[in-house]
């Protein structure tokens, strides 16, 4: 019996190991899934070091949410002689723009003020494309996903990405498979970081496949998994 490939899973902000539940059965067969934390950290040197441990592979294929596709450039970059292939979901590989650092100090600075931080259920349902509006689970999932994980790891995780170098001119030197699978019109992305990127892919300035779907998804594993699904295999079969 042949032996399963590896893929390492890095969530996103206020994500764990449910993030993936709608896409790991679609996948498990054919690949071993190791899920990694996000590190309590807002220094991405300390989070680097703490992952260098936890990953074993000597060449290991890493796939990252959010925060967590951040995070796996950032891994990808300073350990390339670890990394087999790199797929950043609904990521870029930008610094966080000044006007969202405003905006997310001003939430930061309401989460420490506030005995605790809650995620209802509108607020939730807003997050999600509006045809999946009626997927009850899918809302409870990033519900509970953001309860349970709670205060101090939110504060954690929004302040870490006020420290976000740009990292892309590293990103697009790498010499390994780098897949990029994100919404058109996700506002939780860098809208002016992808169209850099996709201008750049048109006059082939860089090799990274950039996968573009119509939509505002940003929770494309819940919500969209068996395209992610499809992606993941072509990302793994790509040597």
């Amino acid at each position: 019996m042949n032996k399963k490939e590896k893929i390492y899973f890095i969530p996103g902000l206020m994500t764990d190991y449910r993030l993936w539940s709608r896409v790991a059965p679609l996948i498990e067969e054919k690949y071993e899934i190791v899920y990694l934390k996000i590190p309590r950290s807002t220094d991405f040197d300390y989070i680097n070091e703490v992952l260098e441990k936890e990953i074993k592979d000597e060449k290991a294929n890493l796939l990252g949410f959010s925060l967590g596709g951040y995070i796996a450039s950032y891994f990808t970059i300073k350990n390339t002689n670890r990394v087999k292939k790199l797929f950043m979901l609904s990521a870029t590989p930008a610094k966080t723009p000044i006007e969202e650092i405003e905006r997310r100090k001003e939430k930061l600075e309401f989460a420490k003020q506030s005995p605790m931080i809650f995620l209802d259920f509108e607020k939730a349902k807003s997050l999600v494309e509006e045809q999946n509006q009626g997927d009850e689970e899918l809302i409870k999932t990033i519900m509970n996903m953001f309860n349970e994980m709670g205060k101090d790891k939110f504060i954690s995780q929004l302040e870490s990405t006020f420290y976000r170098k740009d990292l892309s001119n590293e990103l697009k030197e790498l010499q390994l498979p780098v897949t990029m699978f994100y919404s058109s019109d996700d506002r939780l992305l860098d809208s002016v970081a992808i169209r850099k990127l996709e201008i750049e892919s048109i006059n082939k300035e860089h090799n990274i496949n950039l996968i573009k779907r119509v939509g505002t998804s940003h929770n494309i594993a819940l919500e969209f998994p068996e395209d992610l699904a499809k992606y993941i295999k072509e990302w793994m079969d790509n040597n």
